[in-house]
């Protein structure tokens, strides 16, 4: 394909692509829904049909919301924790220290205790116990009184904890959304969509997408038993699903289906401040106006993270089951401390990793792959973000200490990394892995390092299709002057906008930059001039010091391309339209 206006290497080093779309589907679009043809491309270039347009701008839970027991051995883990609930026995929550595994720990404390159960909480210490169950914090629970442990995102490829916890007579249930094997742990129930065995549909659900579906159907049987009566009120799930939501958009899942009604069901229970652990996190991230996916994850979420990265592993789920307005001020004041401390680690790391790979992959290389004594494991999942957006491919990050390396890995659409890593421990490369398409983590001893990267380099070089050369993929282009509120709010109703479903974004062709000046922490602010009249505003965030910030501050009224997404700007009560810039190219 040719690329969009002509840009093969952008300022950012980008070559801009228009996203393929049918503009028979995107006409028909506008004119049955009454929108702007830039919204029907929006649309048809995500694959949105003519049938699904009214539940796609309308996402509910009426429409999308399965029967939970069309899942494999839901029925059984409802009966179990009911069970439980009814006769007064400790039920353990086994969490992952991530956002989707805080959220969900916290969603089944909350739901199992307000429906009369008695709960505790466990979250693993990332270092000193690494990610998943293991058998001596299960004996733990075990001698505590616990009868029962959930383990929520998590679980599923670990066989010899939960063998263990079997034998000495523990009853297992595991609640979790990664890829699996053949063979599943012995447990009483393994709840995952992703079963080998499981039928598709509900494969894209976060871990707290399927906790939020097993509370569903224990709710379901409790109430089937009789135990909810005058004088035990039956839980209100809904008012959990502002849980859903962050720990959905914040593991980077499809927000399609069933994903897409969530969160845009949760942003609305978020914004009425009712979870008092959120609420203080929202505070201290000044967050002042109706929360989005965005908020949720780059404001909310990488400060939840930050307990599990940094600092204490619970803090993230503490916060989000607390009711008490004074612990919960506190807790996110020290959530927000330990972001600061992980951003500083963070970008030590990068830096490193970012010179490594520079000085070691090739151009065409499937994969990026930095290594480094010393870096810290609570942040390497971070930088291969980093690295996979800075440089349009999958990318691996392993931190070593005493001989073995914790791995983290981030992939882009269409390269199933997970898949990858369970096949590196299948052949024994690693001593522990697992994960999802697009995120994996693993445990490998260092002197396999290079076998490993090799390993994986190959297994993605299949799936590539034509290289990974970094990419900007464009909804169309747009004047200034049409580049309105109204428009803003139209694109809004086809958020929430994440993996699966990504932001639109535009180009404005031949612009000039009528004013640019610094604000804030190093972002550039211009307003745009187009060429038949209008303007609009724009800013590139954190940009003033790079390759795009000089370019902008440099223009001197000649034509430039820009390219970015379309926000509301809502300052000082105002209602505008604002261009978040990601590129540019000179004509």
């Amino acid at each position: 394909m040719n690329a969009f206006l002509g840009v093969e290497r952008s300022i950012n080093g980008r070559r801009w692509m228009l996203r393929d779309a049918d503009e028979r589907l995107a006409l028909a679009f506008s004119q049955r829904l009454r929108v702007a043809e830039i919204v029907g491309r929006v649309m048809a270039g995500r694959g949105v049909t003519l049938d699904d347009a009214e539940s796609y701008l309308n996402p509910s839970l009426r429409t999308f919301l399965p029967d939970p027991s069309s899942l494999k051995d839901m029925d059984r883990a409802a009966e179990r924790l009911a069970s439980a609930v009814m006769s007064g026995e400790l039920i353990a929550v086994f969490g992952d220290y991530d956002v989707d595994g805080a959220t969900s720990s916290a969603l089944l404390k909350r739901f199992l205790e307000q429906a009369g159960g008695r709960v505790r909480v466990y979250i693993p210490d990332r270092v000193a116990e690494g990610y998943g169950p293991n058998a001596k914090a299960l004996r733990k629970l075990k001698d505590e009184g616990a009868g029962v442990v959930v383990t929520v995102d998590c679980g599923t490829t670990a066989f010899d904890p939960l063998e263990e916890a079997a034998n000495f007579g523990l009853d297992v249930i595991v609640a979790d959304h990664h890829e699996a094997e053949p063979r599943l742990p012995k447990a009483l129930a393994v709840v995952n969509p992703n079963r080998i065995d499981e039928a598709r549909g509900l494969g894209h659900l976060a871990a707290v997408g399927v906790v939020f579906l097993l509370a569903v159907a224990t709710n379901r049987t409790l109430r089937q038993a009789g135990w909810y009566s005058s004088q035990r009120v039956e839980p209100d799930l809904m008012q959990w699903l502002d849980l859903v939501a962050l720990g959905t958009v914040c593991d980077v899942v499809p927000l399609k289906g069933l994903n897409r009604a969530l969160v845009t069901q949760g942003l609305k229970i978020m914004a009425r401040r009712a979870n008092v652990g959120l609420a203080a996190l929202g505070d201290v991230a000044k967050l002042t106006e109706k929360p989005n996916a965005w908020h949720a994850g780059f404001l909310l979420g990488p400060r939840i993270n930050a307990g599990g990265r940094v600092g204490a592993a619970d803090l993230g789920t503490r916060l989000l089951s607390c009711d008490d307005p004074i612990e919960a001020a506190q807790l996110a004041a020290k959530l927000n401390e330990l972001n600061l401390q992980r951003q500083e680690i963070e970008a030590v790391v990068l830096l490193e990793a970012i010179e490594q790979v520079e000085s070691t992959a090739s151009e065409d290389a499937p994969l990026l792959f930095a290594f480094g004594d010393g870096w810290h494991p609570g942040v390497i999942g971070i930088v291969a973000g980093r690295l996979k957006e800075r440089y349009a491919r999958p990318a691996c990050v392993v931190a070593i200490e005493n001989g073995v390396g914790k791995g983290s890995g981030r992939s882009v659409n269409g390269v199933d990394l997970g898949a990858a890593i369970i096949a590196a421990r299948q052949s024994g490369l690693l001593i522990n892995g697992g994960g999802h398409a697009m995120a994996a983590g693993f445990t490998v001893s260092a002197d396999r390092l290079p076998e490993l990267a090799h390993f994986l380099a190959e297994r993605l070089r299949l799936q590539a299709d034509s290289g990974l050369a970094p990419v900007l993929t464009l909804d169309g282009a747009l004047e200034p002057g049409g580049a309105n509120y109204d428009l803003v709010e139209t694109l809004e109703r086809c958020g929430p906008y994440g993996a699966g479903n990504e932001e639109p974004k535009f180009a404005l062709a031949g612009v000039r930059i009528a004013k640019a000046d610094i604000v804030g922490m190093g972002h550039v602010r211009v307003n745009l001039a187009g060429p038949g009249g209008g303007w609009l505003k724009a800013i590139a965030f954190k940009s003033a010091d790079s390759e795009l910030g000089h370019a902008l501050l440099a223009s001197k009224g000649d034509p430039i391309h820009i390219a970015g997404s379309l926000r509301a700007d809502t300052w000082q009560g105002r209602r505008s339209a604002q261009l978040v810039i990601d590129d540019a190219a000179i004509p």
